[in-house]
């Protein structure tokens, strides 16, 4: 028995389905199914079974998921613990949209005034309970998450906005990899304007997706400061609909105090000063070349 089978099934049965789990855990499905075939085979339980598109636990399923889900977590603290003199380790997931913004700037703001080894990573909303109580993530950045020991707190006040061109079409609704997350703010938009299924288009990044909207190919849903340079420029328009402006939070969710590791508790703390506020408002200023870092999803695979 291995903390990968034990990871596998923990994501699998929390996430409902292997895909899931694969994304959270940043492996391929074969990767989690042959993991999670060992630990049926070494237990003698099939632990999850398919109902409809979900995987449900057995009843020995539901007797492993708790210890499993404690030696997990335990693993993960088991790492960052047998590294001596290294600098202590930060993990930051975020939705799509805040990963391809705001992650580098504010990263690198942070490191260069603590000694902290900081990542960062792409999450949906509901993946976020299961990879700070693994200890796979120390904070996370988005929309508000609520469970057990997880404290989640606003960090920054925003408005949601559509843009598009001022001739472009209005039909088609151009949008980011977040729109793909039902709890994004870009998903309750869609929801409260009753957009249909076949008028959104979702394309590989924000920034595509704003700039096909200022090309006229339809309209797009978008934080207003962080399209505030391309409204000034004329690059894009203001559309008004019933919905909008629409107010928004930035949430940081962590687990709770005196659980959380002393570097998620100093990173909470830093979002609520002014430079981290200045530097989410404005991530467009970019960060010098030696301290840019590529955002990346750790995990315990191994």
């Amino acid at each position: 028995m291995t903390l990968s089978q034990l990871g596998a099934f923990v994501f699998v049965a929390r996430l409902g389905s292997v895909k899931a789990a694969a994304r959270a855990l940043g492996v391929s499905e074969p990767a989690v199914s042959q993991s999670l075939a060992q630990l049926r085979r070494h237990l003698g339980d099939p632990l999850v079974t398919r109902s409809g598109d979900r995987m449900e636990l057995t009843e020995g399923g539901r007797r492993l998921l708790g210890i499993a889900a404690r030696i997990v977590a335990l693993g993960a603290e088991a790492v960052a613990a047998v590294q001596p003199g290294r600098p202590a380790h930060l993990h930051v997931v975020m939705d799509a949209g805040l990963a391809e913004y705001v992650a580098g700037p504010l990263l690198c703001l942070f490191t260069q005034r603590k000694p902290v080894d900081a990542t960062t990573g792409v999450a949906d909303t509901a993946e976020i309970p299961l990879l700070l109580t693994s200890r796979l993530a120390d904070v996370a950045l988005g929309a508000q998450v609520t469970g057990d020991g997880l404290t989640s707190r606003p960090v920054l006040r925003c408005r949601l906005i559509v843009v598009g061109s001022p001739r472009g079409r209005r039909d088609h609704w151009l949008v980011g990899p977040s729109a793909a997350d039902p709890a994004s703010d870009t998903s309750r938009l869609l929801r409260l304007l009753r957009v249909q299924e076949s008028q959104v288009r979702v394309f590989a990044n924000q920034t595509a997706a704003w700039k096909a909207a200022a090309e006229g190919a339809g309209v797009a849903p978008a934080t207003a400061h962080l399209v505030a340079a391309a409204l000034r420029k004329g690059e894009l328009t203001t559309i008004d609909t019933p919905a909008t402006p629409l107010a928004t939070y930035w949430y940081a969710t962590t687990l709770d105090q005196g659980t959380r590791s002393t570097a998620a508790g100093t990173f909470l703390h830093f979002l609520t000063t002014p430079a981290a506020t200045h530097v989410m408002r404005t991530p467009d200023e970019g960060v010098p070349r030696s301290r840019f870092r590529p955002a990346v999803h750790v995990s315990i695979w191994s």
